[in-house]
């Protein structure tokens, strides 16, 4: 028997202009691993509350079709009624984390069951081993970062071993080690307890070399349903934006797309083409003609040379918690006005709270904070920024064409899709204050955005003429935006470098393209990858 249904559905949300998913059939199976593709918008999410019973027992709206999960038809069986086959993880897990503690979080769906103790006590330990929050058991979850409560949110999903796990976004909180290791968890589950594993992600290179099918939408209808490299080659005709980097590395050489770094290096090295380390690998220097303008400023501003007014300034900065552990421990450094600049850590590692402080939001406890104007903070959720009934009147008609949504202005904000929403926080973001903002700290912006809108805030970003400090976890849309990256650990930067020279060695805090390279050339982005590639052998590249 199949474990998910979907018998022609379709389904509109109360008061919407038009369908979110139209005439969707499919079917899943036991231990089957699926990944949702699309486009913001596409549809992925109602599909995943369809799946839950969210839709449309909790959002209302018209639904005409069928779903059945585990023999039960959703018309019949609420949430409630579900929650004992079905698992679930959502991009906000602030709001779906409902227990004081972390450990009485992932207690909750096996006592909610009736299980003993030592059966709740064991489902506990085993989750939060898997997924590596041991240490985080007995902390407040109010306490927890935004990717500490993806995890703990996950490990409460994941503790019931549900029979379907429905997943949104699930690494978009994550740091890259967090985040592969989740993926290395689901493949886990999936082999090991034959759990079915339905899927929407945007960086779609985590998670395609462990998926069995892929499913397109695109505007609420399935537009494929395949076998990842299929996706692959479909995604290279007919939607660009759902290519992975590497994919898009070797169609920029005239070869087919394979899934997955491993794939890609195969392929690269049974043509000659894979480069090789050393003296052209990491330490070689990267190409100046698909450098970020502005990178030498950056550099010669650091040095000491021809030294501005600092847009923003750290000295000997602290941030303790009486009775807990120092949150920021002696950050020392400055950012250049209108320098670009990236700060990445693992979860937990101080970047939301460097950019409080940043703001002026928190006070350090030691050390001091300098700006030299305003400084504007775009939080993880752009939705807490909209307050009003249409676009024209959260920000100013100057600032909205800054960001691009001019012809949005008589829209509802909560209308526009995701990546929409991000623009308009910004728009707000710079237009508050009235003057000018000296620096603009984004963090997580590009949480649940799909790559055609991490493309536009990317660019949006490198043509502010103000100084942007922005907080990710996504390493190719760090390279996308950053002439520098400051690396976070415990509280301190452990590395501060231009951007080709930390995104381009290593594994975790590395773009696709450079593993796939392994750092040849410091290459970052694929069109970047196609140029060290095609100076080793032009013959290689198409012309």
């Amino acid at each position: 028997m199949s474990v998910l249904v979907l018998d022609r559905l379709s389904y509109s949300y109360p008061g919407a202009p038009g369908p979110a998913l139209v005439d969707v059939s499919l079917e899943i199976g036991p231990g089957e691993l699926v990944v949702l593709a699309g486009a913001s918008g596409s549809g992925k999410s109602t599909l995943l509350r369809a799946a839950c019973g969210l839709v449309p027992h909790f959002h209302g709206g018209v639904l005409a079709g069928r779903v059945q999960v585990a023999g039960m038809d959703t018309r019949e069986h609420g949430p409630g009624s579900l929650a004992g086959a079905v698992g679930t993880l959502f991009q906000d897990p602030e709001s779906q984390v409902v227990m004081g503690t972390a450990r009485s979080e992932l207690a909750f769906p096996r006592e909610n069951r009736g299980d003993g103790p030592a059966a709740v006590a064991r489902a506990v330990e085993e989750a939060a081993v898997a997924l590596g929050i041991a240490h985080l058991l007995d902390r407040p979850t109010a306490e927890l970062s935004g990717g500490e409560l993806q995890r703990v949110a996950l490990g409460a999903a994941v503790a019931g071993r549900p029979a379907l796990l429905v997943l949104d976004e699930p690494t978009s909180q994550l740091d890259p080690v967090a985040g592969d290791e989740l993926i290395g968890l689901l493949t886990r589950l999936n082999a090991d307890c034959d759990t079915t594993i339905l899927l929407a992600e945007h960086r779609l290179e985590r998670c395609l070399g462990a998926a069995d099918r892929v499913i397109a939408l695109a505007g609420g209808r399935v537009a494929l349903d395949a076998a990842p490299e299929e996706f692959l080659g479909w995604a290279a005709r007919a939607a660009p934006s759902l290519q992975t980097p590497g994919a898009r590395l070797l169609a920029g050489l005239g070869l087919p797309p394979v899934a997955g770094v491993k794939g890609a290096r195969a392929a690269l090295r049974a043509r000659g083409l894979l480069p090789e380390t050393g003296e052209a690998g990491a330490g070689g220097r990267p190409d100046r003609a698909l450098s970020h303008p502005g990178r030498r400023r950056s550099r010669r501003f650091r040095d000491g040379a021809d030294r501005p007014q600092p847009a923003l300034a750290f000295e000997r900065v602290w941030h303790e918690i009486r009775g807990g552990p120092a949150i920021l421990r002696g950050v020392t450094l400055a950012i250049a006005p209108g320098e670009k600049v990236a700060l990445m850590g693992r979860n937990g590692a101080g970047k939301s709270t460097l950019l409080r402080h940043g703001a002026g939001l928190l006070r350090p406890t030691r050390g001091t904070v300098r700006a030299a104007g305003r400084v504007a903070l775009l939080l993880q959720n752009p939705t807490d920024y909209l307050v009003h009934e249409r676009v024209a009147e959260e920000a100013s008609a100057l600032a909205l064409a800054a960001v691009g949504l001019a012809d949005a202005a008589g829209r509802h904000p909560r209308e526009l899709s995701g990546g929409e929403r991000q623009r308009l926080a910004l728009a707000i973001v710079l237009d508050a204050g009235g003057a000018p903002a000296a620096l603009v700290c984004l963090d997580e912006p590009t949480r649940g955005m799909g790559r055609a809108d991490k493309d536009t805030l990317a660019e949006l970003l490198r043509g502010l003429d103000t100084a942007v400090l922005v907080a990710t976890h996504d390493p190719d849309f760090a390279a996308a935006v950053a002439d520098r990256v400051i690396l976070l650990a415990d509280g301190a930067p452990i590395a501060d470098a231009p951007a080709a020279e930390i995104l381009s060695g290593g594994t975790y805090f590395a773009t696709e393209t450079a593993r796939i390279l392994g750092g040849a050339g410091r290459a970052l982005r694929p069109e970047q990858g196609v140029a060290v590639i095609a100076r080793a052998s032009p013959e290689a590249v198409p012309a």
